[in-house]
């Protein structure tokens, strides 16, 4: 066969476009290189900042704890901050909640008592003096007269929606550091007789010797301070209706209430 003769622009034209793709390649090689070497010196700069010195250690990431808790962590976290309250007849439930050792409870758990003792987490026991009471929102504050080794005051805190987890700790028919675990059935609730408004509803069991306990979020945090029940046969049964009074009304930092004449326990 016979092969056809290229012309002379032609040929020089193919000579042009390899001299050229030579090139590329040669200045492609050249800027790996670049880079490699662009690579190993910042390697030897963040390491040893280029003096010889060994380079400070990058600090490890915090972990960033769970928005929620299990029921065992809820306790952990808050059961060292509840305290027994006997008062004359009555037993209740108390929470710190103030680094002086400030108890806060229900007010019908001591009203009218003439001694408040307390046990608290540890096996401290002490009396306690009503600083001060609310019955308009069934609240008071105890001021210890003696306090554990170590304080752990609760951690506070604010609302909380319909359907949220909450978890009780009381001391339910002399049943002490007892924990249930329900829901926000609803809000802005008011008791039977209309005594007291404005409360959380809620599931989780609660009786006689729960009043002044904490109602805590999935977090750990105080929400309330347990109240009531509502007790339709008139027998101070737990009929899966609980109430609390919110952790802003129980420090005096909303509106106040009628006066408070609902079931108790």
């Amino acid at each position: 066969m016979e092969r056809v003769p290229q012309d002379n622009g032609a040929a020089e034209a193919q000579e042009h476009q390899g001299a050229v793709a030579t090139g590329r390649t040669r200045l492609f090689a050249a800027g790996g290189a670049a880079l490699v070497l662009v690579a190993v010196l910042a390697y030897w700069l963040g390491s040893a900042g280029g003096n010889g010195e060994e380079a400070a250690p990058a600090p490890s990431p915090t972990p960033t704890p769970s928005a929620t808790l299990t029921t065992a962590e809820v306790f952990q976290r808050a059961g060292p901050s509840v305290v027994v309250i006997r008062a004359g007849k009555s037993l209740g439930t108390g929470v710190i909640a103030a680094e002086d050792g400030t108890i806060l409870t229900a007010h019908h758990v001591v009203k009218g008592a003439k001694d408040v003792s307390l046990t608290f987490a540890d096996g401290t026991k002490a009396e306690a003096v009503v600083a001060s009471a609310d019955p308009k929102r069934d609240v008071a504050m105890l001021r210890p007269a003696k306090l554990p080794e170590i304080v752990v005051p609760a951690t506070l805190g604010g609302g909380v929606a319909v359907g949220a987890p909450v978890v009780a700790i009381g001391n339910p028919l002399g049943l002490t550091y007892s924990v249930s675990t329900g829901v926000v059935s609803g809000l802005d609730r008011s008791t039977q007789n209309g005594g007291l408004s404005g409360l959380i509803q809620f599931d989780a069991a609660a009786n006689p010797g729960s009043s002044g306990g904490p109602l805590l979020d999935a977090r750990g945090l105080v929400v309330g301070i347990v109240v009531s029940i509502a007790d339709p046969g008139g027998d101070e049964a737990f009929a899966g209706i609980a109430f609390a009074v919110p952790i802003g009304a129980a420090l005096g930092t909303e509106g106040d209430g009628p006066p408070g004449d609902g079931p108790q326990i």
